[in-house]
């Protein structure tokens, strides 16, 4: 493929000491990933400087090339023959990955610690991949504090004091609820530690978290008014708008999380059955839910419309190149972009999330039971649903009792 590419000078890419091995193949699977030849030509043009920059930190075959050395290796690109070298070395990172070439780095000794902690959060307490994964990244920045390359010998000269310090230092960037999390992980982590031997015992019971009051935060919900015109507003002329349109649909009709959404497949639709498949890695079992007919009709627009043509499995895929499956985040992007152009005033800590409170309010003013309410939102307990129905001022003021009208005689 480089010859088709560069007919005169694929030779100049191919003989590169370092990355000239992989070029041809990472050209094609570049090409199976959907980038047309003109983007595989810009990438492969910057090989010359990539291979330089890699060079510079000491990397002379890509046996011993690290996702740091791919990562850290061109900075922030503000030229273009830059900005397509930093492209070349995210692409061949990918593929590396692909095809199980990429060099593991050496762990450190944190590293290991946390790897431990990590599979005794797996395997003893049973929790989720992705509160794995958050204890795992505080863990590290804790670690990370305590210059643990210099001082993870001498853990257990840990003092309080350097909690606090740790503490104090994550409290100017985090507000109070991320600070309850920040507390109740590093609780945990010094549990662990402390069994294992590493840290003195009771060092845990001085990390304190910070006062919050139930219900102190203001409702996140949306006017159900405003929810429609959300989804009005979603134009669905092209691909991009019809696959958004659906990924909002699901989630002002069912109160899905945008984790949820991103991970549908096509085999979680039942057409026949009329009923859709919801993995929740909360919880770790699936929810049947009804595929409503407006629900349906989106979705077999997107997929005869709006999807592309990939061997993929995943419902919801990118629209621009590489093709595949998309992330949580980009839920996140799609309700806030079409939330601004249809000029919406979003609450605080609004996102897609806010879909699923506004389904709440919506269906409790329509007098559904709570129960109901939680099982929709796949909810173990009530106490759990009545996070999502704190009610606003229009609400308490249907509550209030006239006032008494005043007798005769009576000032």
């Amino acid at each position: 493929m480089l010859e088709e590419l560069f007919p005169r000078a694929h030779s100049r890419y191919s003989s590169l000491p370092i990355l000239g091995e992989v070029l041809e193949e990472l050209c094609k699977w570049l090409h199976s990933r959907g980038y047309p030849g003109a983007a595989c030509r810009r990438r492969v043009a910057a090989a010359p400087m990539l291979e330089q920059l890699l060079r510079n930190q000491h990397v002379r075959s890509l046996c011993d090339c690290t996702e740091s050395n791919l990562t850290t290796s061109v900075p922030k690109p503000r030229k273009w023959t830059a900005h397509m070298a930093h492209a070349l070395g995210r692409s061949l990172m990918l593929y590396l990955k692909d095809i199980g070439r990429l060099s593991l780095p050496l762990l450190t000794a944190s590293d290991r610690l946390v790897e431990a902690y990590c599979e005794y959060l797996k395997t003893v307490r049973g929790l989720a991949k992705a509160t794995v994964e958050k204890h795992a990244t505080i863990a590290a920045e804790f670690l990370q504090f305590l210059e643990p390359d210099d001082r993870l010998q001498s853990l257990d000269d840990l003092h309080v004091t350097d909690i606090d310090a740790f503490l104090t230092k994550a409290g100017k960037r985090l507000g109070r609820a991320s600070m309850q999390k920040v507390a109740a992980v590093l609780r945990a982590f010094l549990d662990f530690l402390a069994a294992e031997e590493r840290v003195p015992l009771g060092l845990a019971a001085h990390v304190d978290s910070p006062r919050r009051y139930r219900g102190e935060r203001l409702p996140r919900a949306l006017p159900w008014k405003t929810v429609l015109t959300l989804l009005d507003s979603i134009d669905r002329s092209n691909p991009k708008g019809r696959r958004d349109y659906a990924m909002l649909l699901l989630i002002a009709t069912y109160g899905l999380r945008r984790s949820e959404v991103a991970t549908l497949d096509l085999d979680d639709i039942a057409w026949r059955a009329q009923q859709i498949r919801v993995s929740r890695s909360k919880v770790g079992t699936p929810l049947l839910l009804p595929l409503t007919d407006h629900v349906a009709t989106s979705l077999m627009d997107y997929l005869r419309h709006g999807r592309p043509d990939t061997p993929h499995r995943r419902l919801f895929l990118r629209v621009r190149i590489p093709l595949g499956p998309i992330e949580a985040t980009a839920v996140t992007d799609v309700f806030e972009t079409w939330a601004a152009r249809a000029g919406i005033r979003l609450p605080s800590l609004g996102g897609p999330h806010c879909l699923r409170h506004s389904l709440a309010m919506h269906l409790l003013r329509q007098g559904k039971p709570l129960k109901t309410i939680g099982d929709l939102l796949g909810h173990r307990s009530v106490e759990s649903t009545c996070v999502y129905l704190r009610l606003n001022v229009d609400d308490l003021r249907d509550v209030a009792l006239p006032l008494p009208a005043a007798q005769e005689g009576q000032s």
